[in-house]
């Protein structure tokens, strides 16, 4: 059966998962997971491919893995890849998805996260860029600036993030704007130099050069 992106996003099974996976998340103090992170992603992913030209189905997968790629911390936050890569299996092959298709949406899913993320595809590698570089002010749910961690300081700072292919010059560059009066750039790398280096080890497996701007200087 051919599942779509349309089914798996309708799904009221896969919403309650990433619904209680973000409230899981919330409760820990984690920046957002919800609709909003795994449906930007999904557009992203969809985006890199299509203008690499790759097939519809392809595509259409990494649509799929991006929008279930969270869901694994509806069971802890801890290896949140793997379970979520084995609910994906289970989910998927319930729909009557095929097992070549349920296999590269769950590689994908089972390679994001960032200790043991791999871009061992194009959907992983897809995936990966998506997840990596959804940064934004409105991730942060903290609403008191005082009590700001790190990792809300730099969401929060980051008033202008976008992600821009060049097809031609096989370039990918993250371009951030950040407000230093919240987060200094050093603070940025102290969270997302590793996020950034498997950002370009995705790129490179798309035969792309992966680029950092942030405030308009050059910094990858």
């Amino acid at each position: 059966m051919n599942v779509t992106f349309e089914m798996v996003r309708s799904s009221p099974e896969i919403r309650t998962y990433i619904t209680q996976a973000d409230a899981s998340l919330t409760a820990l103090g984690f920046t957002e997971h919800s609709f909003a992170h795994v449906t930007k992603c999904a557009e992203v992913a969809a985006r890199i491919l299509t203008q690499l030209g790759y097939t519809p189905k392809e595509v259409e997968l990494a649509r799929i893995a991006a929008y279930m790629h969270d869901i694994g911390n509806v069971v802890n936050r801890h290896d949140h890849a793997l379970s979520g890569a084995t609910m994906a299996f289970r989910i998927l092959d319930k729909m009557g998805m095929e097992p070549p298709d349920v296999a590269a949406v769950i590689t994908a899913i089972g390679h994001h996260d960032d200790s043991t993320a791999y871009p061992v595809n194009a959907i992983a590698a897809a995936l990966i860029l998506a997840d990596k570089t959804d940064v934004r002010r409105s991730r942060v749910r903290n609403k008191e600036h005082q009590s700001f961690d790190i990792h809300d300081r730099v969401n929060y700072a980051a008033e202008r993030s976008e992600l821009t292919l060049d097809p031609e010059r096989r370039t990918l560059t993250l371009s951030l704007g950040i407000n230093t009066e919240f987060c200094a750039v050093m603070d940025y790398f102290e969270i997302f130099l590793e996020r950034m280096l498997l950002c370009r080890r995705a790129a490179e497996f798309l035969e792309l050069t992966f680029k950092l701007d942030i405030n308009g200087l050059s910094l990858l």
